[in-house]
């Protein structure tokens, strides 16, 4: 509680993050069951122009708000200040429901020190909520390899003050255990949680202590702190056929990994199942490793109305699920690709090669 009766009580925050396809959206459904976090607020953001994974969160149409376009930093990063400025407001005002807890759900690419540092350190921001905990989720088939390829993925790790470490069912034992030791030298003494942990060991576990955080994350905050630096991040990624760089220093740690590109398949017409998989078989078996992640929905042909959610990472297809109805007025087929060293047109061609119909890029 604060002393001051005038100021508000800061509603507590968790940010949670983790790479592509780390199973953040599965672990926030299972969570937001629970009557522990009833009256919570779900911030999304997507990298893409079509974002989908909001529509993959279950029960909380009410209360969610999507971030698109980018990962938190530079220009999104600014969105997040006037969104969240924007949602105090009409809580105030009574415009919306007074929420108890706002959770962010970042982009499997997002850098979150950029996010921290407004959370931390805006004047305003830091006084209405009081930051819970970094939870970052850490995938045991591909945990290794992603933490040897993406930077991002190293700093989510750092900056987590609780880890959660997922299908490590699907990985052999000796794998889990050597990334537990990487993930312990990365982050010492953090907390490695399972899957199915309780909201109260995930959630609310205590305000976030950033001098119990490595001192690189707090070496990272106070660059990010710098007045302008995050005008100056070293990006130079694809959304698509768009392209962007800010001050290219190789040296700059920020940096996304310019082969790194998103783009959304479509198909207006309903696809069968032996067509999607057979595409999805044979872009496996070319450019697996290099599939960061696929997900999306398919309009079934034979079964109208009760489209089909799919999901992959890398080589390894998650069982897909079959929806009762779609989740919002869009019915057309959407697959949403985050590739490294792929190019677009590879992949729409193959597309249209078993369906008929292209791909446009996310810009």
């Amino acid at each position: 509680m604060t002393d001051d009766p005038a100021r508000p009580v800061p509603v507590p925050l968790t940010l949670l993050t983790g790479f592509l396809g780390a199973g953040k959206t599965t672990l926030l459904n299972r969570l937001l069951k629970d009557p522990a976090l009833a009256g919570t607020l779900v911030l999304v953001n997507e990298f893409g122009e079509i974002g989908l994974d909001h529509l993959m969160i279950e029960g909380v149409a009410e209360g969610m708000i999507l971030l698109e376009s980018g990962c938190l930093c530079c220009t999104i990063r600014d969105d997040l200040i006037v969104t969240l400025e924007d949602l105090l407001r009409r809580r105030d005002n009574g415009r919306i429901a007074p929420f108890s807890r706002l959770v962010i759900e970042t982009t499997g690419l997002a850098d979150p020190a950029p996010i921290l540092n407004v959370l931390i350190n805006h004047p305003y921001l830091a006084l209405r909520f009081r930051l819970d905990g970094v939870v970052t989720l850490v995938d045991a088939v591909n945990g290794m390899a992603t933490l040897d390829a993406h930077e991002e993925a190293r700093r989510q790790v750092v900056a987590a003050d609780r880890l959660v470490l997922t299908k490590t069912d699907l990985a052999a034992p000796e794998r889990v255990e050597e990334l537990r030791e990487r993930l312990g030298h990365l982050n010492p003494g953090i907390a490695i949680l399972p899957p199915d942990a309780s909201p109260a060991e995930l959630i609310g576990a205590g305000l976030y202590d950033l001098a119990k955080r490595p001192q690189a994350l707090r070496h990272w905050l106070a660059e990010e702190a710098l007045p302008g630096h995050h005008h100056h991040h070293g990006h130079d990624h694809h959304h698509g056929d768009h392209h962007h760089g800010h001050g290219q220093d190789p040296h700059d740690v920020n940096r996304h990994d310019a082969a790194i590109r998103a783009f959304v398949l479509t198909a207006e017409r309903p696809v069968a199942r032996t067509t999607f998989e057979l595409f999805w078989t044979l872009l496996r078996s070319v450019h697996g490793p290099r599939l960061l992640r696929l997900k999306g929905l398919v309009d079934l042909a034979g079964e109208p109305g009760r489209p089909l959610i799919v999901h992959a990472v890398q080589q390894i297809l998650h069982p897909p699920v079959q929806l009762d109805a779609w989740p919002d007025g869009d019915h057309r087929s959407r697959l949403v690709l985050i590739v490294k060293d792929i190019e677009e047109d590879t992949v729409r061609k193959l597309w249209s090669a078993f369906h008929g119909e292209g791909a446009r890029p996310v810009s």
